[in-house]
């Protein structure tokens, strides 16, 4: 088999705290030697220009960089540019997303979906980039249906796309199980597995909530049973994550990419249980 690949995501900072407290963080999961970072793109492309500027620092200190690109909201003039600033800048992997409107905002956009995105980014250049698309091994909140969702993301992959990176979960066989399903639809790409570090139990929820992943309810109750003991929340989260990575790793998942929320802490404890 071949060795798993690791990568970590960023969010553009929006403070200059905020982006000193990220350069700490990433200088010391870079000693990690994931295979590159990913950077996040807001709401209708609203962090446009910190996702560019963080992914430009991340190349600077030479590692690589995967830039977010959503559709929702953008024209094709608008991405196409984009796509110039990434080129222009050497930057070769992107992940690319259909994306949320920001609140308020009116029209979708002239590309409605990730599929209609990645084959605009392949006729506009070629094989430059490494595409990257989303998974939803729980299936995606807005989808009508299983079969819809996975005939979604065979269209994507069809259009183009090279690998998936998964929505994060804490139920292995949900995994598994898509993985399965999409290869029975005759797609063959890698499928990498979305990790969220367990260390605040609020804002998982408030996560899950968004996003339709599901909290196993063992591991809500025993989460909600610390109450505000945050080492404590940290302890079981780092035993039920890393327990699911083993899992998943041992199953034949391609490689893990962490959601870091541009901490250095949890990712790194993961990764050196991984490694013990």
């Amino acid at each position: 088999m071949e060795t798993p690949d690791f990568s970590i995501e960023f969010f553009p900072p929006k403070t200059p705290e905020g982006a000193e407290k990220l350069r700490i963080a990433r200088a010391k999961l870079a000693d990690l030697n994931p295979k590159y970072f990913s950077v996040t793109f807001g709401a209708g492309g609203s962090t446009q220009q910190g996702t560019l500027a963080t992914v430009r620092e991340i190349q600077a200190a030479g590692h690589e960089a995967a830039p977010h690109l959503s559709c929702i909201g953008a024209t094709r003039e608008s991405i196409r540019d984009v796509l110039k600033q990434y080129q222009d800048s050497g930057i070769k992997r992107v992940v690319a997303l259909r994306g949320d409107l920001p609140s308020g905002y009116g029209g979708a956009g002239e590309l409605r979906y990730a599929s209609e995105l990645v084959e605009f980014i392949r006729q506009e250049t070629g094989d430059w980039f490494h595409i990257e698309v989303a998974a939803y091994p729980e299936m995606h909140p807005q989808a009508r249906s299983p079969q819809d969702d996975l005939q979604a993301f065979a269209r994507k992959v069809g259009a183009g796309a090279n690998a998936a990176i998964t929505q994060y979960f804490y139920n292995a066989d949900a995994y598994f199980q898509f993985v399965d399903n999409v290869r029975k639809l005759g797609v063959d790409v890698p499928v990498v597995a979305g990790i969220m570090p367990i260390t605040n139990y609020m804002q998982l929820m408030r996560f899950s909530d968004m996003c339709g992943a599901e909290i196993p309810r063992w591991v809500r109750l025993k989460l909600a049973s610390f109450g505000d003991d945050s080492a404590s929340i940290k302890a079981f989260g780092l035993d039920v994550v890393t327990g699911l990575c083993e899992r998943l790793l041992e199953g034949g998942a391609p490689g893990l990419h962490f959601y870091s929320m541009n901490q250095a802490a949890p990712t790194t404890a993961i990764w050196q249980r991984l490694r013990a």
